[in-house]
């Protein structure tokens, strides 16, 4: 376990780069010093590579820098191109090779002020390591949450939510916070989407699965090419994409990931209506197959005004008459479930009909 006294200095380090044959791209924290490298299961960073010796190299501290030292590798150690014969200090985007493996440095700065900044980076230099684990091991645990419908609260699909055993990364809100700091939302949501599908293989019945995106998704390519190699996995999964509502800003942009979506068979559905700024004019234009009334308009709905449950039941007239599904988010009482039905809900969701929860024994087939 890493120690307050051995951190470096008031930012954070990292190689970054693949770390087996399996991955692409991963950021490693240097969360304790020294960081040894090499072939031996119990290092800080253990390489399965037979070019690598079981010692190889090593990151310490020098006057406040990091810096490089070789231990009498077979292949030797590298920095940009250049086999070392001592110790040799590191900056950021130098890159160093251990025998064939070759990974970028990278620093991320704390804030000022010393022992806060101490104990920031800390508490970072932790969750990171935790963040790297919970990539590296995909170690995250699908929960499932029903959506039932109104009339006679039968379960037609579920929301996929992650979650994970790791400390400091329980709830998604934890892990996107972390995965932030490293620009790596869009990797964490893919997985996510993937480890959902995949566990849901284990339930008796081939469940209608809500997956979720990141807004980040939607800034960059990349999204659909993930949905592409879900479905020619999944071919006969039933699955919706849920978006934001923040994040329907460009009506050309939706209107392209519709027509792909459609090519694939998979729904559209737009999350947490009425949490932000609701486009009405923009349902009529993409308009999706579900749309998911954020909590804060369901919550306490029975004892609201009957000016307030006038405004929701019309939004629900106006969404059905558009031949748009209305989903009811964050129905916790029979009230509440009572009121959503008469306004015209479609379905509903929420601790009153389930709670999010992983695969049980009684999903299983057999």
């Amino acid at each position: 376990m890493p120690t307050k006294s051995k951190s470096p200095t008031t930012a954070m380090w990292f190689l970054v780069g693949p770390f087996d044959s399996a991955e692409t791209t991963r950021y490693l924290p240097i969360y304790t010093l020294p960081f040894v490298v090499g072939r031996r299961e119990d290092l800080p960073l253990a390489l399965s590579n037979k070019t690598v010796s079981t010692l190889h190299a090593e990151i310490a501290e020098a006057n406040g820098s990091l810096v490089l030292r070789d231990l009498g590798s077979t292949n030797g150690t590298y920095v940009n191109g250049r086999r070392i014969r001592g110790p040799v200090p590191l900056h950021e985007d130098d890159l160093v090779q251990f025998a064939n493996m070759a990974y970028r440095v990278r620093q991320q700065a704390a804030n000022n002020s010393t022992q806060t900044v101490q104990e920031n980076v800390y508490d970072r230099a932790m969750a990171l390591v935790q963040f790297d684990k919970l990539m590296a091991e995909r170690a995250v645990t699908p929960f499932f949450q029903p959506l039932v419908t109104m009339a006679a609260k039968e379960v037609v699909a579920y929301e996929v939510l992650g979650r994970s055993r790791l400390f400091g990364l329980e709830m998604p809100k934890e892990m996107f916070r972390v995965a932030a700091q490293l620009n790596l939302e869009v990797e964490l949501s893919v997985m996510l989407r993937w480890e959902g599908v995949q566990s849901s293989r284990a339930m008796v019945d081939c469940p209608h699965l809500f997956l979720n995106t990141h807004p980040r998704e939607l800034a960059q390519p990349g999204l659909i090419d993930s949905l592409r190699t879900l479905r020619e996995n999944f071919p006969e999964q039933r699955l919706t994409l849920e978006i934001h509502e923040s994040a329907v800003a460009d009506a050309a942009q939706i209107a392209e990931i519709q027509t792909a979506l459609a090519e694939l068979k998979i729904g559209l559905a737009y999350d947490d209506f009425g949490a932000g700024q609701s486009r009405l004019n923009e349902l009529d234009e993409c308009k999706p197959d579900h749309l998911k009334f954020d909590m804060s308009l369901i919550r306490g709905i029975d004892a609201a005004s009957p000016q307030r449950q006038h405004v929701l039941a019309t939004l629900v007239k106006m969404v059905r008459g558009l031949g748009i599904i209305s989903v009811a988010e964050g129905v916790e009482t029979p009230e509440e479930d009572e009121t959503c039905r008469q306004m015209g809900f479609d379905l509903g969701q929420g601790f009153l009909y389930g709670r999010p929860a992983p695969v049980r024994p009684s999903d299983l087939p057999g």
